[in-house]
């Protein structure tokens, strides 16, 4: 049985306060939602208002504050803006200080490579559509599920029964998870992280999913396309969702999605089955897909019905679904 966490809020309206009567009023919208569909993280807050410039993300009853700098060097919120964000959630939720976690998105150098914040190791399971995954809130610039892709899980999961699915730049193997437990006779999971890998293994077993058809491999993507070429195995799903910028020490260049795309996908469609299909996704605002090149495929831009109600910008990432094209 699915034990959510999902307290009950304060009644009536803050009148000091904005920011806590925006919160007060997403939380309770999406919480009907998230009821009704087995799921305990979502977003509670995301720039809804000028002077309160974060998103505020709920994790089964703990919360991680972005802070979007103007600024490259800003490593800290402001203090106006932290002391007014720790009032409203205390206003409407009763949260205590150590239950709030802070992250600065600042505007530093595109190739800056985010590295492990602290070592507490703290992780704790929250709900998606009924799946477990672990969080950490304290370790890492990011948590370990994007929530944005929510939906797209969620659709790649609807079509995955008696499947085979190829997730790369896996990340924490969320898409992976879904598809398997949505009845995908086959899984593998791509990343260059081990500490992804890892955390991606950990999602698996908490989910009771066996290794032997979920195999995960610590590969740079775009070698492992080649390999896999290859060897001519194929697949029904293809998932690529890779970073915008990426200049890893495991890597030998530079990876662009602006420019590595057109490589991506080409190296991909050899690998789909007779009626498969790729789900290409970016957050890239700035990236510009030149579906001409693709002359050979079906390419339908699906980004409107992978963007999650709790996110009221439609600009949060882009989403195509390519197929080769019937000849």
């Amino acid at each position: 049985m699915i034990k959510l966490t999902l307290p009950e809020i304060a009644n009536g309206e803050d009148k000091s306060s904005d920011l806590a009567n925006r919160i007060r009023k997403n939380y309770r919208h999406v919480r009907k939602w998230a009821r009704r569909t087995g799921t305990d993280c979502f977003r509670i807050y995301g720039r809804d208002i000028k002077e309160f410039p974060v998103a505020i993300d709920f994790y089964a009853g703990r919360f991680c504050v972005q802070y979007f700098s103007s600024r490259s060097d800003d490593e800290e919120i402001p203090s106006k803006y932290k002391d007014e964000i720790i009032k409203a959630l205390r206003s409407v939720f009763g949260a205590e200080e150590d239950l709030i976690y802070w992250r600065t998105r600042a505007k530093y150098k595109e190739t800056r490579q985010y590295e492990k914040l602290e070592e507490t190791k703290e992780f704790f399971p929250v709900f998606e559509y009924g799946v477990k995954f672990l969080i950490n809130l304290s370790d890492y610039l990011d948590t370990g599920l994007f929530l944005d892709h929510r939906e797209t899980r969620q659709m790649v999961a609807s079509m995955s029964k008696g499947k085979r699915v190829l997730n790369l730049f896996a990340y924490t193997c969320s898409f992976s998870v879904h598809a398997a437990l949505a009845g995908a006779t086959f899984t593998k999971s791509v990343d260059m992280s081990n500490t992804y890998c890892l955390w991606g293994r950990n999602n698996f077993n908490l989910n009771s999913l066996p290794a032997q058809n979920n195999p995960i491999e610590r590969a740079d993507c775009l070698k492992f396309l080649n390999e896999e070429i290859r060897s001519k195995t194929t697949y029904d799903i293809v998932v690529i969702d890779p970073p915008t910028i990426s200049r890893s020490k495991k890597m030998e260049d530079l990876f662009d999605i602006q420019i590595d795309y057109l490589s991506l996908i080409e190296k991909a469609l050899p690998l789909l089955s007779k009626d498969g299909v790729i789900f290409f996704s970016t957050n890239s605002r700035k990236f510009l897909f030149n579906t001409a090149y693709f002359k050979n495929c079906t390419i339908q831009d699906i980004s409107s019905k992978t963007i999650p109600l709790d996110f009221h910008s439609s600009k949060i990432h882009r989403c195509w679904k390519i197929k080769l094209a019937e000849v």
